[in-house]
């Protein structure tokens, strides 16, 4: 498999991205009518407004009593895990995790690893990191194989290939050496049950020729060390069962204290992500096989990721983002999304969620622009199923991000002050001086009035889009007092 190293888009091109999206229509268009399906199917699955409510209270009641005790319950997810057989494994970045999956493919001389989906791998760009390496990650989810057949990212978390058409994948499957390699001469067809069963047909030889299976991990139980995979397609069922060595790889965010705290997220999860009741799989990983069974792997590690996720933890407003359980609701309902689709934001996280964790992941110089990228109505909050604050901390990110880099802090985050301008500071100092003392005030008004004539024509980012801001010839105060107003 040739591969081609994938890299975050650096944010500063993240304006010429978007413009590129809002001037195709057919992407605009696609991506508008995949958002209103999907809010209609979220709404049909919650049709009694108290028993939403009353779940989404219990879902944010379930993460923040796990992430209020997140160290203790790491340590006991990993006693349990390993109790049970299972190797655990700690990452701090994202190269150690990588990293650590190639030592583990290396031990067993793997050339070949088939994936369950797993954001936390694309996060981390395990794919192309072994492929660099000599070892072929092959996506088993339909809509990631799809992506990666296409050489690009998930443009959503829950259904990655959501921008393609079905001629886009009907190209793709007859012209890709990869899919060529396992069903030879493939005819074009643009049948979406055929373009299904093809795809299926050929990673079903996957399965069979894979050395080491690689899952994500959607919750874990500290209680039990119980690993939770949710999915549609069995796909995740084979890799974490068919080869003899299972990899799982979990943001360290995912642990919850019991067992049963799963159940209610599970159905927040699946009815707020693609609107169903519940999903086709729930896979419950307790350890490699045992004495006597038949099946499962023979070897189970879990690598626990840090990557920026402990930045997050340590401020008190901004740890609420490790709530999320990855459903894309805030995706789906978010207007600008709907616009501009994923691949613009540059980052593996899109939307809303995308916009508040990706700082933390790659820093704020990076990442400075998401968080304007908003108009804040609110939408990803009031649908968020763990009631996430998306809104407030959005704003919070975005004075993070214009404080000055020099200014100590409590909890500082990577890339602070990446749009401190000294020059817009000085503004909005005389602004906030000139409306804080009368005399000031009226004479700065005086002078707007008198000299609008000088009034710049082009005034930074605001004339991209909107007509230059002039001062009135007369000021309110002016024309009351003309009409001899108090």
């Amino acid at each position: 498999m040739k591969t081609s190293t994938l890299t975050f888009v650096p944010q500063a091109d993240f304006q010429t991205r978007a413009r590129a999206a809002l001037d195709d229509p057919k992407l605009r268009k696609s991506f508008r009518g995949a958002m209103d399906f999907l809010q209609d199917k979220r709404i049909a699955q919650f049709p009694d407004a108290e028993e939403l409510e009353n779940l989404r209270d219990l879902g944010e009641a379930i993460r923040q009593h796990a992430l209020a005790r997140l160290p203790e319950l790491l340590v006991q997810l990993e006693e349990n895990l390993c109790a049970a057989g299972v190797k655990v494994h700690w990452a701090e970045t994202a190269d150690e995790a990588s990293e650590i999956v190639h030592q583990i493919a290396r031990s067993h001389q793997a050339r070949k690893v088939i994936k369950g989906k797993s954001m936390t791998s694309e996060e981390i760009e395990l794919n192309h990191y072994l492929g660099e390496r000599g070892i072929d990650c092959i996506e088993s989810d339909m809509g990631e194989y799809i992506v990666q057949l296409a050489d690009e990212k998930p443009s959503h978390i829950v259904m990655p290939a959501i921008h393609k058409t079905r001629g886009d994948i009907a190209e793709l499957f007859q012209k890709n050496k990869l899919f060529e390699q396992y069903l030879p001469d493939t005819p074009y067809t643009e049948d979406v049950d055929a373009l299904i069963q093809t795809g299926r047909r050929a990673l079903r030889k996957a399965f069979a020729d894979a050395d080491i299976g690689l899952s994500g991990v959607n919750f874990a139980a500290a209680d039990t060390g119980t690993l939770w995979l949710v999915e549609n397609e069995g796909n995740g069922r084979l890799s974490t069962t068919v080869p003899d060595v299972h990899i799982a790889l979990m943001g360290m965010e995912k642990v919850v204290a019991k067992l049963e705290h799963i159940v209610p997220l599970s159905s927040l999860l699946t009815r707020s992500a693609t609107g169903q009741a519940i999903t086709t799989y729930f896979n419950l990983i307790s350890g490699p096989r045992r004495p006597g069974e038949m099946d499962g792997p023979r070897e189970v590690h879990v690598v626990l990721l840090d990557n920026g996720r402990t930045q997050a933890y340590a401020d008190e407003q901004l740890r609420a983002t490790l709530q999320c359980i990855r459903c894309g609701a805030c995706i789906n309902h978010c207007p600008v999304y709907a616009r501009i689709g994923g691949h613009a934001y540059g980052t593996t996280y899109p939307g809303p969620i995308g916009k508040i964790i990706s700082p933390h992941l790659l820093g704020l110089e990076e990442t400075a622009d998401l968080a304007t990228a908003s108009s804040l109505c609110g939408a990803c909050g009031e649908v968020c199923p763990v009631r996430i604050p998306i809104p407030s901390l959005l704003i919070r990110l975005r004075n993070e991000a214009s404080r000055n880099p020099d200014e100590k802090v409590a909890h500082p985050l990577r890339g602070q002050g990446a749009k401190f301008k000294r020059s817009e500071k000085l503004v909005w100092r005389f602004w906030s001086g000139a409306f804080a003392h009368p005399k000031v005030y009226r004479l700065f008004r005086w002078a707007a009035t008198r000299l609008r004539a000088l009034t710049p024509t082009r005034q930074l980012g605001w004339t991209q889009h909107r007509t230059p801001l002039i001062p009135a010839k007369q000021s309110l105060s002016d024309l009351m007092r003309s009409r001899k107003q108090p």
